[in-house]
C-alpha cells in the first residue's frame, strides 16, 4: 500500500466505518425516516447495540432522534441531518477512491 493509499484509508469517517453504524447510515440515508423497530429489524442489531450505536451518531450531529408516542405506545423515529448527509457522501467517495486502487 502506498502512502497515498493509507493517507485515503486514515480519511475514512472512523464513526461512519465501524460497521453496524455504516448499516445505520446506509439505511437512513435512503428513506426521509425510519422508526427504531424499522431499523432494528434491518440491522439485525439488539435494542441496546442500536441504542448505543444511534447515540453516538446523534452526538455527532449526523442524525436526529425524535421521541413521540402513537397512542400510548412510544416511537422512536431517527432522521439522517444534511451534515450525516455530506459526511455519509464523502466517505463512500474516500472508500470508493481507495477500493479503485485495489483494481
Amino acid at each position: 500500500m502506498s502512502n497515498e493509499d493509507r493517507e485515503k484509508a486514515i480519511d475514512l469517517d472512523k464513526l461512519i466505518h465501524e460497521p453496524a453504524r455504516l448499516q445505520l447510515m446506509a439505511q437512513l440515508y435512503v428513506v426521509e425516516e425510519a422508526d427504531f423497530v424499522f431499523l432494528m429489524r434491518r440491522t439485525g442489531l439488539t435494542w441496546g447495540n442500536l441504542s448505543s450505536h444511534m447515540s453516538k451518531l446523534e452526538e455527532a450531529g449526523y442524525i436526529e432522534v425524535n421521541k413521540e408516542f402513537q397512542g400510548k405506545k412510544p416511537r422512536t423515529v431517527l432522521r439522517m441531518t444534511e451534515a450525516g448527509r455530506e459526511a455519509f457522501d464523502t466517505y463512500r467517495s474516500a472508500l470508493d477512491d481507495v477500493l479503485k486502487e485495489t483494481r
